[in-house]
């Protein structure tokens, strides 16, 4: 089944706003273990740099937009806690049960 004109649409527009809001807390995590006083400052600073070069291939970061797919990158966005199924409300009943089966498999 093929995302509706509408619903691929409205996913191009939020997808940017969802992100942002993700890295937001990604950027918080980040201050966060820089800031402890855990370890030296050289390991908190190696462990920031593998959480960013792991973090930076998340759906929450970067996604690839395929209509093909948008069903599943959206429930992934959800499965991952970038998003929550709240978010969904402008979106067609038909995308939000689409989703809620591939998120209930």
């Amino acid at each position: 089944m093929d995302i509706s004109k509408s619903d691929w649409k409205l996913y191009r527009e939020k997808i940017a706003d969802w992100q942002e809001n993700y890295m937001d807390c990604l950027n918080k995590e980040y201050i966060a273990l820089l800031s402890s006083n855990k370890g030296n400052p050289s390991d908190r600073f190696w462990k920031l740099e593998q959480r960013i070069k792991r973090d930076r291939k998340h759906p929450g970061v970067t996604i690839e937009m395929n209509k093909s797919s948008a069903f599943f990158d959206i429930a992934d966005l959800i499965r991952l806690k970038v998003i929550t199924f709240d978010d969904l409300a402008d979106f067609s009943d038909t995308l939000k049960e689409a989703v809620r089966m591939i998120l209930n498999r």
